[in-house]
């Protein structure tokens, strides 16, 4: 470590603060499921998958090293060329990659982080946070996934739930203050088209969606609670109003999406 210079990365909420880029690597602390998440990324090296930063090893403070992988994320205040349909359009394609390489990898040996709700268990493996942030973009495109930390089995239509309340973004207009605002259902099918989701899907997706909602919120809520210092900055009564906010419209709007998606 001696002679290199720790540059601070931005974004991120459980490990904020704590990342940090040396060089051409990434160092974060290890978890308890670390293990799981380098054996995902090891697989994803295997198959080729060149959406995902490769493991290096542990350095000798204890982190794990990443490779650094070269590219800009969305973070705030989120820059216009990010919230474009064409970015969010390759957010959907990446994520159908990402979703077809890990398909045959086995997680059963491996231990998990915060394991998906049935029915949304199965099928693969999600990365479960598919936030702004956490993906990577190169001309305007999405190149990458970042941040594994709660990947863990579960499937494809639970990632995209996920991507579509971020990325539409899907919640109430007036926590909208950018580009997107008053263009959520439009955006909802350019990135469900993009992703190629199946007729099934699509019929089960406002029931991810919500289910989606409330597990992150519990995720987020719990470790606030647990003195996480990055969601104890992020859940405040102000965030837990928003969320409301989020959970009642879309139940408010289920109708709306599903016939968007038709």
């Amino acid at each position: 470590m001696r002679g290199l210079t720790e540059v601070p990365l931005l974004g991120g909420t459980a490990n904020r603060g704590r990342v940090h880029r040396v060089g051409d690597t990434v160092r974060r602390p290890l978890r308890p499921t670390s293990a799981a998440t380098h054996a995902l990324l090891l697989h994803l090296e295997d198959v080729g998958f060149d959406g995902a930063p490769r493991v290096l090893g542990v350095d000798d403070t204890g982190r794990e090293v990443l490779s650094y992988v070269p590219g800009e994320a969305v973070t705030a205040p989120a820059p216009a060329w990010g919230l474009t349909d064409a970015a969010l359009r390759s957010v959907g394609e990446l994520l159908r990659r990402f979703h077809e390489a890990a398909a045959g990898f086995d997680p059963t040996p491996h231990v998990w982080s915060h394991p998906v709700p049935a029915p949304f268990d199965g099928g693969g493996i999600a990365h479960n946070d598919p936030n702004l942030d956490n993906v990577v973009f190169r001309d305007g495109r999405a190149v990458a996934l970042i941040d594994f930390d709660l990947a863990a089995p579960g499937s494809g239509l639970w990632d995209i739930a996920a991507a579509a309340r971020l990325w539409a973004p899907l919640r109430d207009p007036g926590d909208v203050a950018d580009l997107r605002r008053g263009r959520a259902l439009r955006r909802l099918r350019i990135l469900v088209d993009a992703y190629g989701l199946d007729d099934a899907g699509r019929s089960d997706l406002v029931s991810a969606l919500r289910h989606n909602h409330d597990w992150m919120c519990r995720i987020v809520r719990d470790g606030a609670a647990r003195g996480v210092p990055g969601f104890a900055a992020y859940w405040t009564s102000e965030a837990a109003a928003r969320n409301e906010r989020t959970r009642a419209w879309l139940k408010r709007h289920a109708a709306a999406i599903e016939a968007a998606l038709r």
